[in-house]
């Protein structure tokens, strides 16, 4: 955990960090945060920081799920909705089964990986993390929908992978065994649950706002849209992380509909504008100081396959899933698949399976985590560095 001097510490690093941000046009700031606390990992003065499942699952990840989708245009959401939704449910299985049997093919040489290990491996994998990339993107492309499409992905590939998660993560640990009818029977069940009730909390609190004429407490109203929603599904055992998805959707929605106060979405970006960058540089920055408790192993060549292997599942399945709609075939080309590729990133949720296997399902096997830690490392270092780059050399070859 963490003491109070050491949180203002690391969020006046953050600031510094987000002051360069402004000023530079392919600054990929959450990957500074992340190397910065590798190196702080090693002052004696932050060795009692610690993160957890919890501070991630119930502290952080509510609001930032919250602000991504009550600040992603209802209009965009409803123009992608159909590629978007299939990338993030149909897609994110078809990768998680595909990179799951690569990984498990590849592992020989370097260490027994059962078939089951390797599922959860890639159910780890699989979620995807738009913060280091997505104002990249906008910066870089003046065609706003590889953006759109990348944030909408991953606003809703979180439920999924959690889903995944917990079915791979108990056939492992557990020696549960797999029925196609029990995993599609609780996926709907969870999802479509998390989804109802994220909806009713929405409307509620968009009623309610509606009526009251104090900005402050509509603000305040907000926070319980946020972390209420997240909450009460997880207490009801659905999708606490498509509940709040879908309740900032709906107040996204709703404020565009009905509520015609001209001040109140800039008194609520107001808010949220100073949480989000505070929140993203204290996870960051605490994801790399726990990171360098993993990475000392032996199998960095095996960890550099799998990420490669995740990319090149990740194209290969987006290609299939476009090339097969006439309609979508006609709106992506290859420029646009290659950057939705190199776009999905690993991170925030991906760190917080990662803990959730060592906290909730014991320490495991330790291999498997480092290898998964280095994975994700790696991931965020080479796409955050190389997303500008390669969107910049598409716009020139397409003559922009």
């Amino acid at each position: 955990m963490m003491d109070s001097h050491q949180i203002l510490i690391l969020l006046f690093i953050g600031y510094l960090v987000y002051t360069i941000d402004k000023k530079q046009k392919n600054f990929p700031a959450p990957l500074v945060l992340l190397l910065l606390g590798i190196v702080l990992s090693f002052i004696p003065f932050f060795e009692s920081v610690h993160i957890t499942k919890a501070i991630i699952f119930e502290w952080f990840l509510p609001a930032l799920l919250f602000i991504s989708a009550y600040q992603f245009p209802f209009s965009h959401l409803k123009k992608h909705a159909g590629v978007t939704t299939v990338l993030s449910t149909v897609g994110l299985m078809l990768s998680a089964l595909l990179l799951g049997g690569l990984l498990y093919v590849f592992s020989g040489p370097f260490l027994p990986l059962s078939f089951v290990g390797a599922l959860l491996i890639a159910s780890i994998l699989t979620p995807t993390d738009p913060v280091s990339v997505v104002s990249i993107l906008k910066q870089a492309s003046k065609d706003p929908k590889i953006a759109d499409v990348v944030e909408g992905e991953s606003m809703v590939n979180d439920g999924t992978s959690i889903v995944l998660f917990t079915l791979f993560a108990g056939m492992y640990l557990e020696g549960k065994t797999f029925s196609i009818s029990s995993f599609v029977y609780d996926f709907v069940l969870v999802s479509l649950g998390g989804i109802i009730i994220g909806a009713l909390f929405g409307w509620v609190v968009c009623r309610a706002i509606y009526v009251t004429h104090q900005r402050q407490y509509q603000v305040m109203l907000s926070i319980v849209l946020a972390y209420g929603s997240f909450y009460v599904a997880e207490q009801f055992g659905v999708s606490g992380v498509l509940s709040v998805v879908t309740a900032g959707i709906v107040l996204s929605f709703e404020l565009e509909r009905l509520i015609k106060e001209s001040h109140y979405r800039e008194y609520l970006n107001s808010f949220w504008e100073v949480v989000e960058p505070s929140i993203l540089a204290l996870i960051f920055l605490l994801i790399g100081i726990e990171t360098t408790n993993y990475l000392a192993f032996d199998q960095w060549v095996f960890a550099g396959i799998i990420f490669v292997a995740s990319i090149l599942v990740r194209f290969l399945v987006l290609s299939g899933i476009i090339k097969s709609f006439p309609a979508w075939r006609k709106e992506f080309n290859w420029k646009d698949i290659s950057l939705v590729t190199w776009s999905g990133i690993r991170g925030t949720m991906s760190v917080a399976l990662l803990l959730s296997l060592e906290s909730e399902y014991g320490s495991g096997d330790s291999t498997l985590i480092s290898l998964t830690f280095g994975a994700v490392l790696l991931s965020l270092v080479f796409q955050s560095l190389t997303i500008y780059p390669l969107s910049s050399y598409f716009e020139r070859k397409a003559g922009y």
